[in-house]
């Protein structure tokens, strides 16, 4: 049987309520007392609950969500799943609050993390752009006792204390193989398609889809990645555009957001059939695997990164270290034979 403060009380020779007292380090007791409780804990090896004496306690945990605005449909998503955490606060023992910002935009995400008062929240949650600026704004907040993860694009030059998203890195690897293979040994070239080689997210999978295309599939020359900032149109005009000038293209890797206009300059291309993975399943996307555009959809579980942070930033304000088997995000692939 675990040790309770019961048994500390009887160990010491002290009342609860001066156990109590001693545990949560309050005033009024003498140190001689204090030394005798802390002594029968390690006799006993009491382990402290601290979810249930923050229960107890009605204690409510302040957190932050800061994300980019704009119609970017996986973001969307991302904070339609933040909103319901809010809605499940009253249980969760969470206060959330929301900050979005333009995509992309370094100086608005350090203006609000450098805008934070300590004595008013617990911890961050931050979709990153991985710049230097933003990095110092992290380690500024993490100075002043604030904790800081970082949600879907890490940012890893930074003393933030967890990383709530995939491994990038892996997620291009499985989008080089699935190009190869999908391609049945032809030759010619891909286009890659990012929003921004400033998220560490976009960079990471360009990293390893070109890693393996260059070791796996030498008959596959890269064209890209063309930076659109996830933006449909500017998806649109530039696959239109190298689609037109290049011939020789035979597959495409969107890497970021934007389907619409993805999907906008594939449509009435029945002459040439290219080989297309793309990232998150949202509306778009999913009608792109069932009519054929694309071939698979790489997806990660926005839901799981949301309820990850909450969990890592509530441990981290209790001093505890999470459970990194829970934290894992994995990694989907969806065809339009497995769509959920």
């Amino acid at each position: 049987m675990r040790p309770t403060v019961h048994d500390i009380a009887a160990e010491a020779g002290v009342s609860l309520a001066t156990v109590d007292r001693v545990l949560n380090a309050r005033p009024g007791v003498r140190q001689q007392t204090v030394d005798k409780v802390a002594a029968a804990v390690e006799r006993l090896g009491y382990v402290r609950d601290v979810s249930a004496a923050n229960l107890a306690k009605g204690r409510v945990y302040p957190l932050m969500f800061v994300i980019p605005e704009g119609p970017n449909s996986f973001m969307r998503g991302l904070e339609a799943e933040i909103r319901a955490a809010k809605q499940r606060s009253p249980a969760e023992r969470t206060s959330i609050r929301i900050e979005t910002v333009p995509p992309f935009d370094a100086k608005a995400i350090v203006r609000i993390l450098d805008a934070v008062d300590p004595a008013e929240l617990n911890g961050v949650a931050l979709v990153a752009t991985d710049t230097a600026e933003v990095s110092a704004a992290v380690d500024r907040l993490t100075d002043k006792g604030v904790h800081v993860a970082t949600l879907v694009s890490d940012l890893p030059g930074s003393r933030r204390i967890h990383y709530c998203g995939i491994d990038n890195l892996a997620a291009g690897r499985t989008a080089g193989g699935l190009i190869g293979r999908f391609c049945g040994g032809r030759t010619g070239k891909v286009l890659v398609v990012a929003g921004s080689m400033k998220l560490s997210d976009h960079m990471d999978r360009a990293s390893g889809f070109a890693a393996v295309l260059t070791s796996e599939f030498p008959g596959l020359d890269i064209v890209g990645p063309v930076e659109t900032n996830d933006d449909a149109d500017k998806v649109m005009k530039s696959v239109a555009a190298a689609l037109q000038a290049d011939p020789e293209i035979i597959a495409i890797y969107n890497l970021g957001a934007g389907t619409r206009g993805l999907i906008e300059a594939l449509t009435g291309l029945e002459l040439r059939k290219l080989a297309v993975v793309a990232h998150e399943v949202t509306e778009h996307s999913r009608q792109a695997l069932a009519d054929g555009l694309f071939d698979a959809v790489i997806n990660q579980d926005c839901g799981h990164e949301v309820r990850s942070a909450i969990r890592v930033l509530k441990a981290r304000a209790d001093g505890l270290i999470p459970l990194s088997a829970q934290e894992r995000i994995r990694i989907d692939i969806f065809l339009k034979d497995n769509l959920p």
